[in-house]
């Protein structure tokens, strides 16, 4: 009997979710976490055989959440399931040791799918994560600033360079302004920059943002 912990701070979306996952695994028993600490407790309080985490979670960034993860329970694979593409997380999520990588946007047999070769004790890659990924293997071995930073970091960089202020960033990830500044000291510190302008080139000369639409 298959022990899925869906992570997520909608409350909507895990219903989703676990709607979906009961009509593929209908003898699962599913446990519901809003956010880090409710995801911690249940790690301290059992087993787990396959973790479904979101990385936009107030607080702590889920990406940061995975050395949490595999400090309490190192055989649980987790599956990030998120609103973020591919090119802007999935190495990041790979590196801190997610098994696997989707978006919401992806259909109720995909996820199936994904949630089924976790269970089997392997890693799912969808075809643009794989495509993106032998991308970035190809591209060669020297990696950008930006790759040092952590998950809630980069969530901040990101949502600067899209013009986001300060107040909007801190009540978007469920931190204090003050909290937020700091992140943003940091950043021009770990990219050489020192301006918001010199930040938003550098986030377009990476490729991590577009022009004309913002986030890519």
């Amino acid at each position: 009997m298959a022990r899925i912990l869906i992570v997520d701070d909608h409350t909507l979306v895990r219903q989703g979710l676990r709607e979906i996952l009961a009509d593929g695994f209908a003898e699962a028993v599913f446990g519901e976490a809003g956010n880090v600490d409710e995801l911690l407790a249940h790690l301290r309080g059992g087993h787990w055989d396959v973790i479904l985490l979101d990385i936009a979670m107030p607080g702590r960034s889920g990406l940061d959440v995975l050395v949490d993860v595999a400090r309490l329970s190192p055989s649980t694979p987790v599956l990030i399931l998120t609103m973020y593409p591919e090119s802007q997380y999935a190495l990041r999520a790979f590196r801190g040791g997610a098994a696997g990588y989707i978006t919401k946007d992806a259909v109720a047999e995909e996820l199936l799918k994904a949630v089924q070769v976790l269970l089997e004790g392997g890693k799912y890659l969808s075809p643009p994560v794989a495509a993106f990924l032998v991308g970035q293997i190809t591209a060669g071995e020297g990696k950008p600033s930006h790759e040092a930073l952590s998950g809630r970091e980069y969530e901040v960089f990101r949502a600067l360079v899209v013009g986001r202020s300060v107040t909007r960033i801190a009540q978007q990830l469920g931190l204090s302004s003050k909290t937020v500044s700091t992140y943003r000291v940091r950043l021009y510190e770990k990219l050489g920059v020192k301006t918001l302008v010199e930040l938003t080139r550098y986030a377009m000369e990476h490729g991590l943002i577009d022009p004309a639409s913002g986030y890519r």
